[in-house]
């Protein structure tokens, strides 16, 4: 699998910590950055990498900042993706299911490695249930709630 992958200073240990567990697994990683602890702003990673995969080339993403949540916030303005802020297995799993997510946010100043590590194991072992009651409120999200 293709996999994006972005933060900003404050998830960037954090980033590179889940990104080698990806390559371990055998994962394509591409690293939208950033390469250092030294403050940036989070949405100068996480829109490259969010764009990239609503383009179709990658098949998800994983953007990290200090609390997740601005990183959450940025992906979900990029038409076509589902982004969330994971931050237990139980979250992870049915972001997957239910959701269909295609980008995982976390929280650089809060996740601990091994935290993050089950996250992240959960989020990819976990496809879309693709029940009928799940695509209908998928489709309802991507015509704007219609």
């Amino acid at each position: 699998m293709k996999v994006a992958i972005g933060s900003d200073h404050a998830g960037f240990k954090l980033k590179q910590q889940v990104k080698e567990m990806l390559q371990k697994k055998g994962f394509q990683v591409r690293d939208y950055g950033t390469d250092s602890e030294v403050s940036v702003d989070y949405p100068d990673y996480v829109y490259p990498v969010a764009d990239a995969v609503a383009k179709g080339e990658f098949e998800r993403g994983v953007v990290i900042c200090g609390s997740g949540v601005g990183a959450c916030i940025t992906a979900n303005k990029v038409s076509g993706i589902r982004a969330v802020l994971a931050y237990d297995a139980y979250t992870a799993k049915q972001s997957r299911e239910h959701g269909d997510c295609n980008v995982l946010c976390l929280a650089g100043r809060k996740l601990k490695p091994e935290q993050a590590g089950e996250i992240v194991d959960v989020w990819f072992k976990t496809g879309f249930s693709g029940e009928e009651r799940h695509k209908r409120r998928i489709d309802k999200i991507e015509r704007g709630g219609k």
